[in-house]
């Protein structure tokens, strides 16, 4: 197992998540702004930077005419980890960052496992986060297994930017089709192939026929779809680009709604094509006359990081204790947050700006404790937003001539009506913008600069116990850095207490995590009595009180111990409000630690669109399961609403047990900003590792049938469940960027959001009865409990589909629904359905809640009326391409063969005849 811990992290050396906040613009045709980042973990090979330029190259061509002439790759930017030796070519990135990268370039999540994927965890037709190749599939190292790189990431990209789903499927690669036969799930049905049982012992490889499971009466486990390498069918990109004939999407005349692929379930049985065409990049291009240009290449490498806190102290930061929160706040950054060699300046701003502090470079305490003693100490005056960039922008040029890539962390609670006046100037700049808005009234003209320039959004409301200052600069970690270098929450907790006057709790600090443990404890009255015991109950001393800004710290040194600790905070004031923040790193440069990334499925929504929140926990790449996640939204006034998450593949949640948690927000209370927190608690022995491959990856190809014989491919390695151990205790605490929702009534309004969509109907047979199961929606989407649930059968899968109000209804009158997210079962005897010669019964679902608003119709199960027919024959030649001259040779022979026994039996015929009858002769 530390073997195995040490191979993950050394090869996500550092965890650069890519994000759906990406540049990428298409103009003209052509997409811009494209970042391919290579992972600081992969050693210096210059010659996978000339890869990737013939990977994209060759990809622009082939995307263009797979897209009937409307898109190509127009510029790209790849990015260079400082990991990698200085080159005059490579220049200083602006916004470009690990954040924002489209592509990342980086080694396997786990020994051999090379699959190219896209994260993706939305709903159809809404983009990806981002691509991941490792190097040897960029150095074409893997093209017997995946195809040319071109079409992988063609493959990939129509992932990422439109949201389309694999057109296969490896939990139902199988499925019974209307002629009576198994069919391997794909898109076309023209793609053709053998299905085989594959297994190898060392060197030695064997080919079986496959068998027909008796429970499934589809194919055993084990059974693989083998193409014929010679194919004449063009379609589709989406299951299997790595065919030499293949060059399209499936569209609506060659799609297989059939299949149980992804694309089906995830976009109602539309092709890939009809979502590609329903796209904003499709509805905004017609297609070219002309050839388009090759992709420019710009080289990028990360610098030192460069950060300006430009801090406001303007009249109305005196009110609310806003100034010394936002004190307690930028020293937690200061001392804990900030990596080691980054430069750090400080300007203050109100109607004017000051430059507090130069910038310097962190190598020890003593910098951190300079830019500390320059936090501002008075509120006074107006808001200048301008002035204060203005004078960061001078502060960065005293170093450095050039602003790209530079950060400036910019906090303000008030509006200026001239803030747009340097919009464009900092749109020029090159330097990113983190914007904190504190309190209701922050201006929204510089959320437009953190927008453009690729920098967070924060809000935080006034309501102290929510932590939630200390928290937006805590996710202020360079996007850049080595994990092992990031601070990571671990705990973020505040209680106003009024009768009782103790805040009690624990923090588990599990073993992925424990260097430079920062306990952070602050108040709004009076200093508390504070204990801390470490797991042993040994007592700690908070060796650092700051009564002045009412915050007392204490760092472990070392790395912590792992366990419980434990802590108690007696208050001596009344109503007094008290917050306590645990952050760490991790402990050891061989194991990833446990992350939690959260955010919003968009930023800005119009009510009353419901949203979605989302949060993933990985440990390096790996999707972590079981975890108890909770989201806590809250709005500009202060107002909380409390959701938990839940990774079930039902409502919310596109992918069961992909490490990403999901739930629909609806609870708008007002217009305005509102704020997203996650806390989450992995119990011993309930939390877990998934180790199985990733969705939305291009297909594994097992092997192809070459002359009527299967070459096959290294089989993929297979998962160890024993490294698949429950994980220990922990606990993590994440912010997401700030959203902004508009256009809430004021006035009652009517219930406006009905039962989510069913989404993981499944149905079995048992003799002559149906067993059906799936997850419960909600009254509102997927909260509270609907009223009932309508289930039709048909023998038409459009049929049901479409006309779903016309087909037979089974009676459910016995079938009372559970609340939100609890497994349902049902058991029904079908009747008679009308469609006369029909193979299959298909089965679906709508729910209705009290105001009788009805879901969408669920996805489609179905139940073969007949026993399928597997292959018959063997192994025979792909007759695309011809008869081989093997078979040639064989067929002469066996007709001479044929011949030559004819003319004996003709002759001896012929013979017999000329000759007399002669008596028998006896012994």
């Amino acid at each position: 197992m530390v073997l195995f811990r040490s191979f993950v992290f050394l090869l996500v050396l550092y965890l650069l998540q890519g994000s759906d906040t990406s540049f990428v613009q298409l103009n003209n045709n052509g997409y811009e702004g494209i970042i391919i980042a290579i992972n600081p973990g992969v050693p210096e090979n210059e010659a996978l930077i000339e890869k990737i330029k013939n990977m994209v190259t060759a990809a622009s061509t082939y995307l263009f005419e797979a897209t009937e002439r409307r898109f190509f790759f127009k510029n790209v930017s790849i990015l260079i980890p400082d990991t990698w030796k200085e080159n005059p070519q490579y220049k200083r990135p602006k916004h470009e960052s690990y954040t924002h990268a489209d592509v990342l370039v980086a080694p396997p999540t786990l020994p051999d496992r090379d699959e190219p994927y896209t994260k993706q965890f939305k709903l159809c037709e809404e983009k990806g986060e981002y691509i991941h190749f490792t190097p040897d599939v960029v150095l074409g190292k893997k093209q017997n297994e995946y195809g040319p790189t071109d079409r992988l990431l063609v493959h990939e990209w129509a992932h990422l930017r439109w949201g389309v789903f694999d057109e296969y499927n490896e939990d139902e690669p199988f499925y019974s089709a209307s002629s009576k036969r198994i069919e391997a799930t794909r898109c076309s049905t023209g793609i053709t192939g053998v299905n085989r049982v594959y297994k190898c012992q060392g060197n030695s490889c064997v080919f079986n026929k496959c068998k027909i499971d008796p429970k499934t009466k589809l194919y055993e486990k084990n059974c693989q779809f083998f193409p014929d390498k010679d194919q004449t069918e063009m379609t589709s990109i989406m299951f299997m680009q790595g065919i030499t004939s293949v060059v399209k999407f499936c569209n609506k005349q060659n799609h297989n709604e059939e299949a149980p692929s992804l694309q089906n379930k995830k976009c109602e049985f539309r092709s890939t094509w009809e979502v590609i065409s329903n796209s904003e990049d499709f509805k905004n291009t017609t297609p070219m006359v002309e050839s388009p240009p090759s992709p420019v290449f710009s080289l990028l490498r990360i610098r030192d990081r460069i950060v300006c806190l430009v801090l406001d102290k303007s009249g109305s930061m005196g009110g609310y204790n806003r100034l010394n929160r936002m004190n307690q706040a930028a020293k937690y950054f200061l001392l804990q947050v900030v990596e080691n060699g980054t430069w750090v300046g400080m300007v203050h701003f109100d109607s004017t700006a000051n430059i507090k502090r130069k910038l310097i470079q962190i190598i020890s305490t003593n910098e951190r404790n300079m830019l500390v003693n320059s936090l501002p100490t008075a509120a006074s005056g107006g808001t200048s937003i301008c002035a204060g960039i203005k004078a960061a922008f001078q502060t960065i040029r005293e170093i450095y001539s050039q602003l790209d890539g530079s950060e400036i962390v910019l906090l303000t609670d008030g509006e200026d009506g001239y803030a747009k006046s340097c919009l464009n100037e900092v749109k020029e700049s090159g330097a990113i913008i983190h914007f904190i808005a504190l309190g209701p009234s922050a201006d929204h003209a510089v959320i437009e600069m953190s927008d453009v320039t690729g920098g967070k959004h924060l809000f935080v409301s006034d309501e102290v116990q929510n932590n939630g200052l200390i928290d937006a600069f805590g996710t202020l970690a360079s996007g850049n850095a080595d994990i092992s270098q990031k601070s990571i929450e671990i705990e973020s907790k505040g209680l106003t207490l009024n009768d009782n006057h103790w805040m009690n709790g624990t923090v588990i600090i599990d073993s992925t995590v424990g260097k430079d443990t920062f306990f952070l404890i602050t108040w709004l009255k009076q200093q508390p009595i504070i204990s801390l015991l470490d797991p042993n109950g040994t007592p700690m001393n908070i060796s650092t009180v700051d009564a002045t800004s009412k915050m007392a710290y204490f760092s472990i040194p070392g790395t912590a111990k792992v366990g419980v600790w434990t802590y108690s905070l007696q208050a001596k004031a009344d109503s007094e409000t008290l917050t306590i923040t645990v952050n760490s790193r991790a402990a050891n440069s061989s194991v990833a630690p446990i992350t939690v990334n959260a955010k919003m499925n968009k930023d800005t929504n119009s009510f009353p669109s419901p949203m979605i929140v989302y949060a993933e926990i990985l440990q390096g790449n790996i999707p972590i399961l079981g975890a108890n996640v909770t989201a806590f939204i809250e709005s500009s006034s202060g107002k909380t609403e409390v959701l938990e998450l839940f990774d079930n593949g039902a409502g919310a949640d596109t992918f069961k047990d992909d490490g990403v948690y999901s739930r629909y927000f609806t609870a708008y209370s007002e217009n305005g900003r509102y704020s997203l927190k996650i806390r989450a608690h992995g119990g011993a022995n309930t939390a877990t590792q998934n180790l199985r491959h990733p969705p939305n990856r291009a297909v594994y190809i097992p092997g192809w049938v070459v002359d009527g014989k299967i070459e096959g491919n290294p089989p993929r390695p297979e998962i160890n469940k024993d490294t698949q151990t429950n994980l220990e205790s922990f606990t993590r605490a994440a912010i997401g960027s700030a959203f902004v929702v508009s256009n809430i009534s004021t006035f009652p309004l009517p219930d406006l959001y009905p039962p989510s969509q069913i989404t993981d109907l499944e149905a079995t047979p048992d003799g002559d009865m149906i067993n059906l199961t799936w997850t419960a929606p909600g009254d509102n989407f997927d909260v509270g409990k609907v009223k009932q649930y309508i289930i039709r059968i048909s023998g038409s899968i459009l049929d049901l589909r479409d006309k779903f109000d016309d087909a037979l209804q089974v009676n459910t009158t016995d079938l009372l629904p559970n609340e939100a997210n609890s497994k349902e079962t049902f058991t029904f005897k079908p009747g008679n359905i009308s469609e006369e010669n029909a193979t299959h019964i298909f089965i679906a679902i709508r729910s209705v809640d009290n105001s009788n608003l009805r879901s969408k119709v669920s996805n489609i199960a179905q139940v073969a009326l007949f026993i399928p027919q597997g292959d018959t024959d063997e192994i025979h030649p792909n007759p695309n391409h011809g008869i081989s001259i093997s078979s040639l040779v064989l067929l002469v022979v066996g007709c001479v063969v044929l011949v030559s026994i004819i003319l004996s039996v003709t002759i001896c015929i012929l013979n017999k005849k000329k000759i007399p009858n002669q008596p028998r002769t006896a012994f």
